[in-house]
């Protein structure tokens, strides 16, 4: 197997020069920028695994038991009890994240590890062993958003100077801000980027009570993908910058969470208003608008039974774009140009015959995209080091996932 890139982007970054693939730059003092970035001068680590409290029994980037149904945060568990953040501390675009912290499952002060994400998503939200691999490969590895040596990563905004080995070599690690890494334009509750100056990752109570409207407080597949279709309008036609690229594809599947990953046990695993609005961080008010309130796991809460893996993921994201299809490209001009990902998607478009199990071989070659295939002659230590690499977090059965042949 070698490693490939995902698209030849070339020509179409001269039209879209904010979408290049490049490390991403520092943002100084806007906002998510390293100026503006809280910081916390005394990090703490995410509590440690108590075996009084095993939850899935993930620990130390492991696999864990894979078998769910437990109530968390586990009754008598005060090291995962909800705390409110300070303002010293990091929160970002993802509200999944943004809870984990609030209760201690990763680091409070928002700069978490490759080992926390993976114990933190099987122990509490019951995710596959090889989805949190793909989530925080991803993010740490194949994004850039976190620095690969130290393997920590900001749930938000740019701490630099606490996630790198070294500043002045890596550059930039804007976290999970990073703008078209994982945070796309057309997100369920944040702003585009550019119209917001630079804000992707407040949550907007005005987009969620949108949210609650459209899907009338039912959050189920149907319901989100007619949403996400509406959104993406909207950002198409409110933002001259907007752009929408195959990474858009990882919206569904965050998406897939609200009904996959947030219904409670105890209420049936329903994906109801309430039990999705905790997890965002939103407050109904008399008015019926909401307010913004920090994020956290519901009362009673009982995770999912069976582990969310990638395959399932992949299914999810299917159905939901599917179901709605929108276009992949940005604006340019004041026109929409459509990119292309052969021999999934053409011209923007998703080709009819495209299956799910297309889509696990798309997420794969997302994976395995930073390394061009021009460049193996020359850098084959580094191919098969990130073959080595892949292969140990996601065992054999991640090679060529979805995929009829291996990538060359």
């Amino acid at each position: 197997m070698k490693l490939v890139q995902l698209l030849p982007f070339a020509g179409l970054t001269v039209a879209l020069p904010w979408m290049a693939d490049k490390r991403q730059q520092s943002g100084g003092a806007q906002p998510g920028g390293p100026i503006t970035c809280p910081f916390n001068p005394v990090h703490v680590p995410a509590a440690p695994w108590n075996p009084a409290f095993p939850y899935n029994n993930a620990k130390l980037g492991l696999p864990g038991r894979g078998k769910g149904g437990y109530q968390v945060p586990a009754p008598g568990d005060t090291a995962h009890r909800f705390v409110e953040p300070t303002d010293k501390d990091i929160r970002g675009p993802c509200p999944g994240l943004n809870a984990l912290a609030n209760h201690g499952f990763i680091a409070r002060d928002g700069i978490t590890t490759y080992t926390e994400l993976l114990d933190a998503l099987q122990n509490v939200y019951n995710v596959g062993y090889d989805l949190a691999n793909f989530l925080a490969f991803y993010a740490i590895y194949v994004a850039g958003l976190g620095d690969p040596v130290t393997r920590k990563l900001s749930i938000g905004c740019d701490a630099t100077t606490r996630t790198s080995w070294a500043p002045l070599i890596t550059g930039s690690e804007p976290g999970l801000v990073g703008h078209s890494k994982m945070e796309i334009d057309a997100s369920l509750t944040r702003n585009d980027f550019f119209p917001a100056g630079g804000d992707n990752f407040s949550f907007n109570t005005t987009l969620f009570k949108m949210f609650e409207e459209s899907t009338g407080g039912i959050f189920n597949v149907s319901t989100i993908s007619k949403y996400r279709y509406e959104r993406w309008h909207q950002c198409r036609a409110e933002n001259p910058q907007f752009y929408f690229p195959i990474l858009g594809l990882f919206q569904y599947g965050a998406a897939s969470f609200l009904y996959e990953l947030w219904p409670n046990g105890n209420e049936g695993y329903v994906p109801n208003l309430h039990n999705t609005a905790t997890f965002f961080g939103a407050s109904k008010l008399p008015n019926g608008f909401y307010e913004r309130v920090p994020e956290r796991i519901p009362s009673n809460w009982v995770n999912r039974v069976i582990p969310y893996t990638l395959p399932d993921i992949a299914a999810e994201i299917f159905k939901m774009y599917t179901l709605n299809p929108v276009g992949f490209g940005g604006n340019a001009g004041g026109e929409f140009v459509g990119i292309s990902a052969p021999p999934f998607i053409n011209d923007g478009a998703l080709n009819s015959n495209t299956t799910a199990k297309d889509f696990s071989c798309l997420l794969y070659q997302i994976l395995s995209r930073p390394v061009p295939s021009t460049l193996n002659g020359i850098v084959t230590p580094l191919v098969e080091a990130t073959e080595t690499l892949l292969i140990e977090l996601f065992g054999n059965d991640f090679n060529n996932l979805g995929c009829p042949l291996a990538l060359t």
